[in-house]
């Protein structure tokens, strides 16, 4: 991977003092070679608070939402920022706060922005779906499109207009897999509006906003340009996957996770299997479709995010745009956390880092997060890309364990429990290897592990950091899962 990035560094990011002028310098990183084409990485803007959502805007801007409430948007050739918008009373804790956004201009000239953002109603959190009117410099009169329960975790979201003009929410199931197949409830779907919030009569459930089921917790959603609409999705243990969305379609959770490959998910009730999915987790976030000859080994793909991987992966399109024939892996541990992605009509890409949100990975954040980062063609090169069809994590306690419990497991304090001098860690082996297979809470199931590799897994975090308890065999994880 690392042949593929050339690090150039040149000046400091923005400083702290230049932080509270108007004006930003549009700061070089790196230069990254693909096949011919020669990328420029540039920083266009740095020390936000977790930008969520970067759309182009219909006034050659990048808007972009800040998870504590704020709206702005930036010149991306000259770095002026304006601050559109801060929201009182929004909710940010872990992945609530602020989230995704669609900016739309009408024809009556009009400019429009749709957002979602969690709020805190004594113990209730909710989740509002809210349109803001810009004028000159400012978003104002506000418009509740819609309420309806929020989370600890599972949010979703993503907002977006679909080809025909309407308008898509995703919402998680807000850690209750039930709302997913549940068609009364408006968790863990896709929902459809007109522009006005008001419901489509071809809505497939009449009366009802609900346009597709059976989601955990979607990230991004992109559309192609034959009218296409793709989405990226945070599986549990396994199968983070990108589907192709059809009205009135069942995708499956918390039934069926990927491609209903395990005996446990059979079932007769009629479901959309992903295009793709990933076990180990990557944890996909933003999503966008590339059409540009600018980046030509780039047009006709979707291109998306990575949390857990820390990644951007380019997804080759076949011609219908329907199906994905190849991935490639790019910027891996380079940038940290990537929240989201967006395309400009020019061909240039932009991604939002998402190193100060509630879980950093090791090393981050650095000084200079968090940054909305400029990718755009700056001439050809002879250096081949390599493609890369999986990460390669150094163990499987890396694959499974660590965006948790962190590399040297310390856990997230309040969050997930330390693994390091932990009672049930160094404990029984049965009771141990049980709730491994089971899960707890938000901890999920990892029953689908052979027993070697539970048993490579137990061991390693039984005799590391310190902790000096004996190690596990896969005999033993097939005595408790027996039992179990």
């Amino acid at each position: 991977m690392k042949s593929l990035v050339y690090l150039l560094f040149f000046l400091c990011l923005v400083s702290c003092s230049s932080r509270k002028q108007i004006e930003y310098r549009v700061e070089p990183l790196f230069s990254l070679q693909l096949d011919s084409t020669l990328l420029s990485v540039q920083t266009i803007d740095s020390q936000l608070n977790v930008p969520w959502e970067i759309t182009w805007g219909p006034d050659n801007r990048v808007w972009f939402t800040e998870q504590s409430g704020t709206v702005s948007r930036i010149d991306p050739e000259s770095g002026k920022k304006q601050l559109l918008l801060t929201i009182p009373g929004v909710h940010r804790e872990r992945t609530m706060g602020l989230l995704g956004m669609a900016v739309r201009k009408f024809e009556n000239g009009d400019i429009y922005a749709y957002m979602d953002y969690t709020i805190k109603r004594d113990t209730s959190i909710r989740s509002r779906l809210v349109r803001f009117r810009l004028n000159n410099d400012t978003l104002v009169d506000p418009k509740l499109l819609l309420e309806i329960p929020g989370g600890i975790g599972h949010n979703g979201s993503r907002v977006a207009f679909a080809p025909d003009g309407s308008l898509l929410w995703s919402t998680g199931d807000i850690f209750n897999g039930k709302n997913a197949q549940d068609k009364n409830s408006l968790n863990g779907k896709i929902l459809r509006f007109n522009a006005d919030g008001t419901i489509p009569a071809d809505n497939p459930i009449p009366g009802s906003p609900v346009w597709a089921w059976g989601f955990r917790n979607i990230q991004g959603i992109a559309s192609t340009l034959k009218g296409n609409i793709f989405t990226s999705e945070h599986g549990d243990a396994t199968d983070d996957e990108v589907n192709l969305i059809r009205p009135g379609q069942n995708y499956g959770w918390p039934i069926i996770q990927g491609y209903a490959d395990r005996p446990e998910e059979k079932t007769n009730n009629p479901f959309l299997p992903p295009k793709k999915s990933w076990t180990p987790t990557i944890a996909p976030s933003g999503l966008d479709y590339y059409h540009s000859t600018r980046i030509p080994e780039w047009n006709n793909c979707l291109l998306l995010a990575s949390l857990k991987d820390q990644s951007f992966r380019v997804l080759q399109l076949d011609s219908a745009q329907q199906d994905i024939v190849k991935e490639l892996v790019l910027l891996k541990d380079v940038l940290g956390r990537i929240r989201d992605i967006c395309v400009s009509p020019g061909g240039d890409v932009y991604l939002s880092t998402s190193n100060r949100d509630w879980n950093p990975s090791t090393g981050f954040p650095k000084q200079q997060d968090d940054r909305i980062i400029k990718l755009s063609a700056a001439g050809k090169g002879k250096v081949a890309a390599k493609t890369i069809t999986t990460s390669a994590p150094a163990d499987l306690y890396s694959m499974y364990c660590a965006s948790c419990h962190k590399a040297d497991g310390a856990g997230l304090p309040g969050i997930y429990p330390a693994l390091k001098s932990n009672a049930v860690v160094l404990g029984n082996k049965q009771t141990l290897v049980r709730l491994i297979l089971t899960g707890k809470g938000q901890m999920p199931a990892f029953h689908f592990l052979s027993d070697k590799e539970l048993a490579t897994i137990i061991s390693q975090v039984r005799h590391s950091w310190n902790n000096q308890a004996t190690p596990i065999t896969p005999e033993e994880v097939k005595e408790a899962r027996v039992k179990f």
